[in-house]
């Protein structure tokens, strides 16, 4: 501070030149060009190289995190899957007494069992309607080429074979790439498999040891970011967790919304329908249209045109509920992001990452949003400063976690915990021969000296540097 201060008092105390021809002579006489560059294009200059800086780091972090995709996919998803199933197990320990390991082991298997169960009704729904299905698609097909003979296009029966042998020839010209094409989702079924282990496996330790974990991880922080990364943290957790909760709700009620409908209209794969709506729920605005679409298509196909409309009005509706009434009810402020962000999110998810980006890309956002929110100084749960129950420990033990971490016990009444919550120093009075750490008042006070000063120069030439209390 005490440089700057006579940087800045040097500055004011030099001739400033107003002529170009002048400051050009400056320039020469003591080999300095840049004094020639206008103060506007050295700013634009500075947040250019910085800008700069800060674009290449991100886009070296995202081409980090595509090469690492097989381990931080499954991490990311073992994150949201211990968010959404950390009531069940808060419920094994709390209420029927399970020991941790236990509980976390009882719940992914609650939660494994749940999901084999949904796919294996589906999947005999699907296999039961299948035939019928794939009948009435052939008779479709022979009715939709009759319309194209004899209705308004008029198009001959040999132009239409001709069509047909085309795309046959084709198909058999590319029957390597097909056959490429299988081996390569064979081996996305190998990769897969890998990484539902992963999120199985991680997702026990979460639910088991998620908060110790997490103390490792801070413990690794500078002393002084502690606190407040931990604090910063706490709120984002609950945003997701907000998040996650309410995305299962909306996601069930607009699969139970779509699928009651098509099973009232006769469409025999009414059930895999739901299935469909529900996963496809969690992604943002794109899935809607496509398990909508697909929807109409399978009852079509199943019951007819009217079926089809009919459907049609039903999805629409419930889409139109979940948007207007269910979204801002349930989400309520969880996420605050703006539509436009949501879109550009999914976007640049599905660009970078495909479909995994484009599910997780607004929850991560709205993580992020949360965690910079309380760094600039909002804090969206207040109540969770004094809340013991909190994610994270109650407040003010973050210190106690840290040492025990170590193996350290330590007496909570004889420590100060205050540098783990606020941010601040251990020491109160540390700050008084800390020479870099100013307190808010302290900075005000010397910016208002400051531009006094510079008003007192600009009228009666150099002041004395302003007195500092450092």
């Amino acid at each position: 501070m005490e440089n700057l201060t006579r940087g800045r008092e040097e500055e004011h105390t030099q001739a400033r030149p107003h002529g170009k021809q002048e400051i050009h002579e400056i320039a020469r006489v003591k080999n300095a060009p840049e004094i020639e560059v206008p103060w506007s294009i050295r700013v634009m200059a500075a947040w250019s190289w910085r800008s700069l800086v800060i674009i290449l780091v991100a886009v070296a972090a995202v081409f980090l995190v595509i090469q690492l995709s097989q381990i931080i996919i499954p991490t990311i998803i073992a994150v949201f899957l211990t968010v959404a199933l950390e009531p069940l197990a808060r419920f094994f320990r709390n209420t029927l007494k399970f020991p941790r390991v236990l509980a976390a082991i009882t719940t992914i298997l609650v939660f494994v069992g749940a999901v084999v169960a949904l796919i294996t009704f589906a999947g005999r729904a699907i296999g039961m309607g299948f035939t019928r299905l794939q009948d009435q698609a052939v008779a479709g097909f022979e009715a939709a080429i009759d319309w194209l003979s004899e209705g308004p296009l008029r198009i001959s029966v040999d132009q239409l074979n001709a069509w047909l042998a085309e795309a046959q020839r084709a198909i058999q010209e590319n029957a390597s790439v097909l056959a490429s094409g299988v081996f390569s989702a064979t081996s996305s079924i190998v990769s897969i498999g890998a990484g539902v282990f992963l999120v199985i496996f991680m997702g026990i330790f979460f639910l088991m040891d998620g908060r110790r974990i997490w103390v490792w991880f801070v413990r690794l922080l500078p002393r002084n970011w502690r606190g407040t990364v931990h604090e910063a943290s706490i709120r984002s957790y609950v945003t997701l967790s907000g998040y996650v909760k309410a995305q299962v709700l909306v996601a069930l009620i607009d699969a139970i919304g779509i699928a009651g409908g098509a099973f009232f209209l006769g469409v025999q794969l009414w059930l895999p329908i739901g299935v469909l709506v529900f996963l496809f729920s969690f992604v943002p605005i794109v899935g809607a249209v496509l398990s909508g679409t697909i929807a109409c298509l399978v009852a079509l196909v199943d019951q007819g045109l009217t079926a089809a409309v009919i459907l049609l009005v039903v999805v629409l509706a419930v889409q139109q509920i979940e948007s207007n009434v269910l979204q801002p009810l349930i989400m309520g402020s969880n996420v605050s992001l703006h539509p436009v962000a949501v879109l550009l999110g999914v976007a640049g998810g599905t660009f970078i990452a495909g479909i995994t980006g484009a599910v997780f890309a607004v929850p991560l956002m709205a993580f992020a949003n949360t965690f910079m929110l309380y760094l600039s100084g909002h804090d969206k749960y207040p109540r969770l400063a004094t809340d013991p129950n909190r994610p994270g420990g109650p407040p003010g033990t973050l210190r106690e976690q840290i040492l025990a971490s170590y193996g350290y016990a330590l007496d909570s009444e004889d420590e100060d915990t205050t540098e783990y919550v606020t941010g601040e120093d251990e020491n109160p009075g540390s700050a008084a021969v800390r020479p870099d750490v100013l307190t808010p008042e302290e900075v005000q006070e010397i910016e208002r000296q400051e531009a006094a000063r510079v008003r007192d120069s600009d009228d009666d030439g150099p002041a004395p540097a302003p007195s500092s209390s450092k």
